[in-house]
């Protein structure tokens, strides 16, 4: 039995979570149910960084003490992967203990000479948790949040990143570290050759508000989030005691990120893992963004959609229909209340639930029993599996989610086309009428199982239903919206 070990980034909690990072747990939960569908020993992994500065400052903005604030707002992404059906085996938060000393075992894990103090000066943004250098802002301004970043001025401890630039520039090309999507290679491997500079990995405890992780050995210093926040994908696994997790399952077979902290995993990751000793990751998957109306969003400003309303209004498994199906997998797209509705009455209830629908209620009238169905599938249009399968493998294969879609539902419409074609509500021999409807039979069943890992709530009543010798037709999976 192969292993797989895939991770989601985990987001700061100083807000409630945002419909871009539902896309990136949807993804995320696609892959772990397909590798559990391979029967691979999936291990799948989401969790909450609770240790940012970013979190401090909403927590002071509220007059609230921090460890209130990060309860609160974990609650409400632990309750998200509930309300989306996301199937993680574990959700880690950064505040955990085996998580604190999972960070200081790496930081004492690099090699020694990796690691030094110094005095340094520099632009600060805290929404990204990083520092900029003046030509790397725009107008002044945070490319990525637009604020205008803090100039702080103090003693940290440095990691040596400009020591493995030849290292990490060759295992991105050569994909030993892969990259997906290719675009994101080219731009990690531009950074690269931009020349690598040591970051700080580091701050103060007075500008940490004494909050996060303590640098082994001198507790005037804190952790910086990024060398703390990264070592969730080990901690989770029991690192801190080389845990049996830790020997089964590391290194992950892909991260799945947004394409805002491509740096932090694609650079730093991977070198303080070599400083560390340990094996690197294999796959790094770069999600877009979702903007709603062409707007970028974020958890504490500009445009909003709340996930749970919609899930509560329409559905868990139409809301991951239209984030796997709208948004391109390897690039940005839009989410708009109009465009759900569009997509979901198109797709959903006139193009997936219309099928089950007349399908189902042509068996039921005709009292038409299937006690066995496990033969191959014959006349009319046809879905052969092992064409139907290997397609939507290699799609896998390429982490195209959105291609998966539009393959699946071309093979509805040709079921829609072939019912309309043979008319079957028109025949009254029992007989002709059962072949014409068996192939439909099997290609619902082989449809909802390649939608398994898509729409999970669905696809399992779809395999239920047309499971039984008496096909009966059930409620509708996906009302139409007026």
């Amino acid at each position: 039995m192969n292993k797989y070990y895939l991770t989601t980034a985990i987001p700061y909690v100083n807000a409630a979570p945002h419909i871009g990072f539902a896309l990136e747990l949807i993804q995320a939960d696609v892959l772990a149910r397909y590798h559990r569908q391979k029967k691979d020993n999936t291990y799948f992994l989401t969790g909450a960084d609770e240790n940012s500065l970013k979190n401090v400052r909403a927590a002071e903005k509220e007059k609230i003490e921090t460890q209130q604030l990060v309860d609160r707002n974990t609650q409400k992404f632990i309750d998200l992967t509930r309300a989306l059906a996301i199937s993680n085996d574990d959700f880690i938060r950064t505040t955990e203990e085996k998580h604190f000393a999972s960070a200081q075992k790496l930081w004492q894990a690099c090699k020694k000479e990796d690691i030094y103090k110094k005095k340094y000066k520099g632009l600060y943004c805290v929404g990204c948790e990083t520092f900029y250098k003046e030509k790397d802002l725009v107008k002044g301004k945070c490319p990525e949040h637009g604020t205008k970043p803090e100039q702080v001025e103090e003693e940290n401890y440095f990691f040596k990143l400009s020591k493995y630039q030849d290292k990490l520039k060759k295992l991105i090309e050569s994909d030993k570290y892969e990259v997906i999507p290719k675009t994101k290679k080219n731009e990690v491997l531009s950074f690269i050759n931009q020349g690598l500079e040591d970051f700080s990995i580091s701050r103060s405890k007075e500008r940490a508000k004494n909050w996060g992780i303590p640098v082994p050995g001198d507790d005037s210093q804190i952790i910086y989030v990024w060398f703390d926040a990264l070592v969730n994908y080990l901690s989770a696994l029991d690192y801190d005691k080389d845990g049996e997790k830790f020997n089964s399952f590391w290194p992950a077979d892909l991260h799945v990120i947004g394409k805002g902290i491509i740096r932090f995993h694609a650079v730093y990751w991977p070198a303080m893992l070599l400083s560390a000793g340990l094996p690197l990751p294999k796959k790094l998957f770069v999600h877009g963004y979702v903007n709603i109306g062409g707007q970028k969003i974020s958890k504490s400003k500009g445009p909003k959609i709340d996930p749970f309303e919609l899930v509560n209004d329409y559905g868990a498994d139409a809301v991951r229909y239209f984030l796997l199906r709208e948004i391109p997998s390897h690039g940005d797209g839009d989410f708009t209340l109009e465009k759900f509705k569009t997509r979901y009455n198109a797709d959903l209830a006139n193009g997936l639930g219309n099928l089950v629908s007349r399908v189902s209620n042509l068996c039921e009238k005709n009292n038409l029993e299937y006690p066995d169905l496990s033969g191959p599938a014959a006349g009319g249009l046809r879905v052969k599996s092992d064409d139907f399968n290997k397609q939507i493998d290699k799609f896998f294969a390429e982490l195209k989610f959105d291609e998966i879609l539009k393959f699946v539902w071309q093979k509805i419409a040709g079921a829609d086309a072939y019912i309309n074609q043979e008319k079957p509500w028109e025949v009254k021999d029992k007989v002709k009428l059962k072949k014409i409807l068996t192939p439909l039979v099997k290609d619902i069943q082989k449809i909802a199982r390649a939608l398994l890992p898509f729409t999970p709530i669905s696809a399992e009543k779809i395999i239920s239903q047309f499971s039984q010798p008496e096909i009966k037709k059930g409620d509708s999976l996906f009302p139409r919206i007026k």
